[in-house]
């Protein structure tokens, strides 16, 4: 089977044959408006977005066809962009110098990546300039993701990307891999995100087919640039749930630049809005810093480092859920006492040493990082409960109340929790341009130290009789105790090559292949990969994509760890094969720029380690018995609906499925069942507008709808996901009004104000319907009958948030 995917992945790539032809060569420097030299700014071919950076003189070069006429498009981060149409003769050589003038009116800086992108597979455009004005209670680069892909939970950064779990997304910032806390069960414990957006400069994000260059995981990708600041800016902001303030700048002579973020979240305001009451005491901070040093033209050095502490404290109360229909409802009434105390405490540091020659086209970058994880969940909590069937007869004294008990009894929790996790990574990372060939390569060697302590356990008791029940002993629901020390190495590596097979760049392709071994289970992989764009010479903006590759994600602890907490160290590496055919689509309606992208995928899978969903934990078997298939299609619109006012839609069909390869004795194994990530069905919108007459004056709305994810009872087989939860449908609106603008003639004279460039103010209505999302149940069982109900948890309800932010 797998030579059969190479044999056809191969031979795809080899149908293409090009002729080469004549090239012309542009060349110049990029400077600011003060006249100093810009490095990083980008120049691009706006058609196929093909294109270059300044290097830290502000230099660049690029070729071009010849022959004809080509638009060029300059630009840098929080600068207006500047736009030249040249046409060049065979191998002549012309020298175009350009000055960028900041954009102070933006909302916030913009960068241009979409042209960049358009020849990638499963590349998703996320427009940055909005996070700051997008009501969310996530927020962030996350907050952009999750109307893109898909959602079910507005209360985590977590995402599902084409039938992945979480557990199946990369994340890089500057090149370094980011990890996130592994305890976490809860959108309410979790913090906040590593990707501070006030940082960030840039974002490519993939949700399939990805380059050989990234690394093993199965979904997706999210690769994050942080600023290159060229003189001091900052920003304040300030709502009911957090704060957050950054600082950049840069020496006079360009050579250190820095960047300061520090965030302030505390959820307790939003978290009073779920139906179970009690006392939230959340409390998540984190500092980023990232220095850059250039020592001289061939040699720059950067550091990058960050702590986050996140706290939560929880006192339940009580709680009432209502479910059911209009003459058949039921409810289930909880009080509770005890407490849960959480803390997951990470750092992470890195430095990067970047050898680049003035005049070589070689560059190699020496990274080494190293992350610490201290995690601690702990908590007691009894809650006695009273469930029964409600009076729905309007006529009654007692409507709306318990005309019925079918049910009483207690549930215990209790955890003691402690997981301690350290990885160290050194790496190197290179590449070399041939003018058609654009080659890269990196090699990463890394450690990974886990300790584990699990002790955890929850006990039902009903009509004096423990679930499940045994007259002969006394049993929980489950029952876990493990100790684990695990160690172990682990090396990668990649080469790739982009090419450029014809002048006018119409055919271009990535081919790459990856490796990985780990120590701990003898595990060798190798993953090769291909991706392909051709634009046909056609009047229409049209290209064409295609990309193939086999995705192989070697286990971290987590999918080790079984239901029971047994560790299977022995666990290989789930795998999967993809195939996606896109195209994507420029065009003008109503004289207003518009993209259409859409694409349609298919995923094999094998060697997979079944999971369940608890929340946003992922409880694994720890076996690699399933395999499974993945298929669907993504349609995105990007436009101005509103001139001057970006927004776009996004919609997708999936189906994803499994099946147990080794429990055939079994019923109901042997046969195709939803994949815990199961979502046949999102939507997602962001629309903004303004008054006609005041642009200063916007209106922001998200919304998201999503089929529901496949569940069952908890004691139930894998494939006993019987029912579906409630489709998720939530909508935000946010108005925002600019209440100063330093370019304005009637700025404000008094000096508090001098170096404020701007003031914008936020009212937002999270969840503007009051839908009563549903995140998971609830297992009851009641005395009489032995019926078991899912019990809703509920989401949250709807809620008002003021914003201040403050841009100098």
């Amino acid at each position: 089977m797998l030579l059969k995917r190479l044999v056809l992945s191969i031979t795809i790539l080899c149908s293409f044959v090009c002729a080469y032809a004549q090239r012309a060569t542009i060349s110049g420097v990029v400077r600011d408006e003060h006249g100093k030299a810009m490095e990083q700014a980008y120049v691009a071919e706006e058609v196929t977005g093909i294109g270059t950076t300044t290097n830290a003189k502000g230099y660049y070069m690029l070729e071009v066809a010849a022959g004809k006429s080509v638009a060029l498009v300059y630009g840098f981060t929080g600068y207006i962009p500047q736009h030249k149409r040249v046409e060049l003769t065979g191998g002549e050589t012309r020298t175009i110098d350009i000055t960028l003038k900041s954009n102070a009116n933006e909302l916030k800086a913009f960068t241009k990546t979409s042209e960049r992108t358009r020849s990638e597979a499963g590349s998703v455009y996320l427009d940055i300039s909005k996070v700051d004005y997008m009501p969310s209670t996530i927020g962030g680069v996350e907050g952009l993701i999750k109307l893109a892909v898909g959602s079910h939970d507005e209360l985590t950064s977590q995402y599902s990307v084409r039938g992945g779990s979480y557990d199946e997304n990369l994340v890089y910032v500057n090149d370094f891999e980011i990890y996130r806390p592994f305890l976490v069960r809860t959108g309410q414990q979790e913090g906040l995100s590593f990707v501070n957006s006030d940082l960030v400069s840039n974002v490519n994000f993939s949700v399939g087919g990805f380059q050989a260059k990234y690394g093993d995981k199965m979904s997706s990708v999210l690769d994050v640039t942080y600023k290159r600041p060229t003189q001091f800016a900052g920003s304040v902001s300030t709502s009911l749930l957090g704060a957050a303030m950054h600082l950049e700048g840069a020496s006079k002579n360009q050579k250190l630049t820095y960047l300061i973020g520090a965030r302030q979240k505390s959820n307790q305001y939003l978290l009073q809005s779920q139906p179970t009451k009690g006392v939230y005491n959340p409390s998540f901070t984190d500092i980023q810093a990232l220095v850059n040093y250039r020592v001289n033209s061939k040699w720059e050095i950067e550091a990058i480092g960050n702590y986050a502490r996140n706290r939560f404290t929880f006192y339940p109360e009580s709680e009432v859920s209502s479910f059911g229909v209009l003459n058949q409802a039921y409810q289930l009434d909880v009080f509770y006492n005890g407490s849960e105390l959480d803390q997951f405490d990470s750092r992470f540091a890195g430095i990067s040493a970047t050898y680049h020659p003035d005049s070589s086209r070689f560059k190699l970058k020496f990274l080494a990082s190293g992350f610490q994880t201290n995690e601690y969940e702990t908590y007691d909590i009894n809650g006695q409960y009273l469930f029964g069937e409600l009076q729905t007869d309007m006529s009654k004294a007692d409507y709306g109340q318990i005309k019925t008990y079918l049910g009483t009894g207690g549930i215990e929790d209790y955890a003691r929790n402690y997981l301690t996790v350290n990885v160290g990574d050194v790496g190197i990372r290179g590449s070399y341009d041939l003018k058609r060939n654009f080659i890269q390569f990196g090699v990463n060697g890394t450690v990974t130290n886990i300790s584990d302590n699990l002790h955890q356990w929850e006990r039902r008791d009903s009509a004096a009789f423990t679930q499940p029940y045994d007259p002969t002993s006394l049993n929980m629901v489950y029952f876990l105790n493990s100790a684990a020390n695990i160690n172990y190495a682990r090396v990668s590596g990649f080469i790739q090559d982009n090419i450029h097979f014809d002048s006018a760049n119409r055919l271009t392709a990535t081919v790459g292949v990856r490796f990985n071994y780990s120590d701990l289970n003898k595990e060798f992989i190798t993953s090769p990969r291909a991706q392909l764009a051709f634009r046909p010479d056609w009047e229409k903006d049209v290209v064409f994509t295609f990309s193939t590759g086999l995705y192989a994600q070697p286990p971290f602890y987590r999918e080790m760890r079984d239901l029971a907490g047994n560790v299977n160290t022995q666990l290989q590496s789930q795998k999967s094969y993809h195939i996606v055919l896109g195209s994507d689509y420029n065009f003008k309606m109503y004289g207003r720029p518009f993209k259409v992208k859409a694409e349609v995928y298919y995923k094999d899978l094998w060697n997979l380690d079944p999971y369940i969903y608890n929340n946003v934990s992922i409880n694994y078997t720890g076996k690699n018995d399933s395999i499974g298939y993945v298929y669907g299609g993504e349609v995105r619109l990007y436009g101005d609906l509103v001139k001057d006012a970006t927004s776009f839609i996004s919609m997708g069909v999936m189906k994803a499925a499994q099946k147990i390869t080794d429990s055939g004795s079994i019923p109901g194994y042997n046969q195709y069942f939803p994949l815990p990530s199961d979502q046949r069905f999102t939507f997602g919108a962001y629309f903004e507008d303004y008054l006609r007459k005041n642009k200063n004056f916007k209106v922001h709305i998200n919304g998201v709808y999503a089929t529901g994810l496949p569940v069952g009872p908890p004691v139930g087989h894998l494939y006993q996901s019987i029912i579906r939860l409630p489709d998720y449908k939530r909508v935000d609106i946010g108005f925002s009004a600019l209440l100063l603008d330093a370019t304005r003639k009637d700025h404000p004279a008094h000096s508090f104000f001098n170096n404020i460039k701007s003031i914008w103010a936020s009212l937002e209505v999270f969840n503007l319907l009051s839908i009563q999302n549903t995140l998971s149940y609830t297992w009851i069982e009641d005395w009489t009958t032995r019926n078991t109900y899912a019990v809703p948890n509920r989401l949250t309800s709807r809620l008002l948030n003021v914003k201040l932010l403050f841009n100098f």
